[in-house]
C-alpha cells in the first residue's frame, strides 16, 4: 500500500520499470529512469541541508526537471512549492518569502529576471539551475546575491546518498498557492494523505489504467494540473508534458502521442472547439474532463459532436480539497448543467446560513469533508479559521471535531442528489481557469501612480468565463489622454498575462456604499454586459 506520494513512482519502477512514465517532446523516460532521477535529486537536496518539511520552490515550465523536483522534494522529506511559470518576479518573490522557501529550482534565464527580488527572500539559501550559466555570469550573480549557494542540476544529481527524513501520511508535502478575493495568494497546505487519496479517488472514477496516456496542459502549480500527474502515476500510466502556444498545438499533441485522457479549463475547450480536429483525436481520446469553472452546456454539446465515442466527465473542485464532485458521463444527456455528486472517499454537504443541512432545491454553501480536506493555509490562522471549520451534524460528545472545508460556493442539490453550481459568495474572479484576486490587480494599478481609485471586476465573457475590467479614476500625475494605454502597459509589465485587464475604464468618480467602500455591486451591474457579443 502506498502512503507517501513519491512511492507511486517507486512502485512503478519496481513493478514494471520499463513502462513510460514521462514523455517530453521527443524524449521518453521510463518509471525506472524517473525514479533514479527522483532518488538522486532527493540526495542532492539533502546534501544542501534540506530539513524535514522545509520548502523547495520550483519555478519552471512543464519539463522533466519540474516533475523530478516535485517528487524528489517529497522523497527527501521536504515540502514542494510549484510556482506558476507565467508569474512575474514580484509575484514569485512573494511566494518565496511567504512560504519561507529554502531552496529554489529554476533556470538561468528565470534567475536573471528574479535576481533583483531575491535579496528580500531571507530564508532562501540555495539556487539550483537546470541549465548552465557562463562563468562570467555566475560570478556576477554570486556578487549580486551574497550568501546564496548556486549549483547546477547535474551536481544535484551526483550528490552522495544520505538518509531521508522519516515522514508519515499526515505530514505536509506541498504548498499550492491560490488566489483569494482579497490580498495576496494563500498557500494551501497538502499532506501526503491528501494527495494519495485524491489521486486514487480520481483514478477510480475515471477508470485509469497503465495503458492510459494523459496530456498535461494545465500548470503543475494548479491543483488540477498536478492531479493529472499524480493520478497517472497512481496506476502506472504515462504523462505527456506540454506548454502549448496555440490551441491547435494541443490537438496535434493528442494525435501525435495517442493521448487517452485530456483535462482543460472551459476557455481552452472553447478555443479547441474552433479548431480543425485531426481524425486521430476522436480515435485516441477515451475521456475528457473540465476544471477551473462550469462548462457551458453549448460547449459540452459541441464536444459530444466532436467526440461521439469519448466519455465526458464534468467536474468541480477547489484547491483546499483537490477534487470534490464529478458527473458520470451517462448522466450528461439528462443533466448537463450539474457538477454531479461526491467523488469516492468524500462527502459533500449543502449547508444553509443557520449551519443546517439544506432541503432539496434549497441553495446553500458547499461543504466538503473527508480525506482530501487540506491542512489549512500556510502561516495564516485567521483565514484558515474562516474556511476550515467543524463539519456540521457531528455528535457533540466527539472531543476533537472533524474539520471540513467550507467552499464559499453556493450550490443546490436536487431530489436525486445531484448538485448544481449557483454562485460564489466572494468577489473572486475566475478567468481562463485561474482564480484572480481583485485586490492583487488593484494594488498594481495603485503602484503605477496613475490612479486615485481602482476596482477590478470579473465580467461574463464567452471565451474566458470572466474577463477583467479595471475601472479607475486618474491621479493628479496621470494624463487623461493616455491613462488607459499607460496603465495597461504597466499592468502588462507587472502582472502575468491572465491577470492583465482586458479593458481599462477611466471615469471621474467611483460609486461608494454606506460604509465608504467602493460599491462593487453597483459597478458589476453597470458593466455587466461589457463583454457580451452584440446580438444580430
Amino acid at each position: 500500500m502506498t502512503d507517501l506520494i513519491h512511492e507511486f513512482i517507486a512502485r512503478g519502477a519496481h513493478v514494471q520499470g520499463d513502462r513510460p512514465a514521462l514523455l517530453f517532446r521527443d524524449a521518453v523516460l521510463s518509471y525506472a529512469q524517473v525514479w533514479d532521477l527522483v532518488s538522486n535529486a532527493a540526495n542532492g537536496l539533502l546534501a544542501q541541508g534540506l530539513c524535514a518539511a522545509e520548502r523547495v520552490a520550483i519555478y519552471l515550465p512543464k519539463q522533466p526537471e519540474t516533475v523530478v523536483g516535485i517528487f524528489a522534494t517529497a522523497a527527501a522529506g521536504g515540502c514542494f512549492v510549484p510556482v506558476n511559470p507565467v508569474l512575474k518576479p514580484r509575484q514569485v518573490s512573494y511566494i518565496l518569502r511567504h512560504s519561507q522557501a529554502r531552496i529554489l529550482v529554476t533556470s538561468a534565464q528565470r534567475l536573471q529576471q528574479l535576481a533583483a527580488e531575491l535579496p528580500d527572500c531571507s530564508d532562501l539559501h540555495t539556487l539550483v539551475l537546470v541549465d548552465t550559466l557562463s562563468g562570467e555570469r555566475r560570478e556576477a550573480l554570486a556578487r549580486d546575491l551574497p550568501g546564496l549557494t548556486i549549483i547546477d542540476w547535474q551536481d544535484l544529481l551526483e550528490a552522495t546518498p544520505l538518509p531521508r527524513h522519516r515522514r508519515i501520511d499526515t505530514d505536509m508535502t506541498a504548498l499550492l498557492y491560490t488566489s483569494g478575493s482579497t490580498g495576496n495568494p494563500k498557500g494551501v497546505v497538502l499532506s501526503h494523505r491528501n494527495m494519495v487519496a485524491g489521486a486514487r479517488s480520481v483514478a477510480e472514477y475515471l477508470e485509469n489504467t497503465p495503458e492510459d496516456r494523459l496530456l498535461a496542459v494545465l500548470p503543475l502549480s494548479f491543483d488540477a494540473g498536478l492531479s493529472q500527474v499524480t493520478t497517472a502515476f497512481s496506476v502506472g500510466a504515462s504523462v505527456v508534458l506540454m506548454d502549448y502556444l496555440l490551441p491547435r498545438d494541443v490537438l496535434k499533441a493528442v494525435a501525435r502521442y495517442e493521448v487517452t485522457g485530456l483535462a482543460a479549463v472551459p476557455p481552452l475547450w472553447n478555443q479547441l472547439l474552433q479548431q480543425e480536429w485531426p481524425a486521430e483525436v476522436a480515435t485516441s481520446l477515451r475521456y475528457v474532463t473540465n476544471t477551473g469553472g462550469a462548462m457551458p452546456v453549448a460547449s459540452t454539446r459541441a464536444l459530444q459532436q466532436k467526440l461521439p465515442h469519448t466519455r465526458i466527465f464534468l467536474m468541480y473542485g477547489l484547491t483546499e480539497a483537490f477534487r470534490s464532485t464529478y458527473l458520470p458521463p451517462e448522466e450528461l444527456e439528462q443533466r448537463p448543467q450539474s457538477i454531479g455528486k461526491a467523488i469516492p472517499n468524500a462527502e459533500i454537504l449543502v449547508v444553509n446560513e443557520a449551519g443546517e443541512l439544506c432541503a432539496a432545491d434549497e441553495p446553500g454553501e458547499l461543504v466538503h469533508r473527508g480525506a482530501l480536506v487540506a491542512l489549512g493555509y500556510w502561516n495564516d490562522p485567521e483565514k484558515t479559521a474562516e474556511r476550515f471549520r467543524p463539519a456540521p451534524g457531528q455528535d457533540p460528545a466527539l472531543p476533537l471535531p472533524e474539520l471540513a472545508v467550507w467552499s464559499g460556493d453556493q450550490v443546490v442539490r436536487d431530489a436525486e442528489g445531484y448538485l448544481y453550481f449557483v454562485s460564489r459568495k466572494d468577489d473572486m474572479i475566475k478567468t481562463s481557469g485561474y482564480r484572480v484576486s481583485p485586490t492583487e490587480v488593484e494594488e498594481v494599478a495603485y503602484l503605477s501612480g496613475l490612479v486615485a481609485g481602482a476596482a477590478a471586476l470579473g465580467l461574463t465573457h464567452v471565451q474566458l468565463g470572466q474577463a477583467i475590467a479595471l475601472v479607475v479614476t486618474p491621479s493628479s500625475q496621470a494624463s487623461s489622454a493616455t491613462l488607459e494605454r499607460d496603465l495597461l502597459a504597466f499592468c502588462q509589465r507587472e502582472l502575468p498575462n491572465f491577470m492583465v485587464p482586458t479593458r481599462v475604464i477611466v471615469r471621474e468618480a467611483l460609486p461608494h456604499n454606506q460604509n465608504g467602500k467602493i460599491d462593487r455591486r453597483a459597478l458589476n451591474a453597470e458593466y455587466a454586459g461589457l463583454f457580451e457579443e452584440p446580438t444580430a
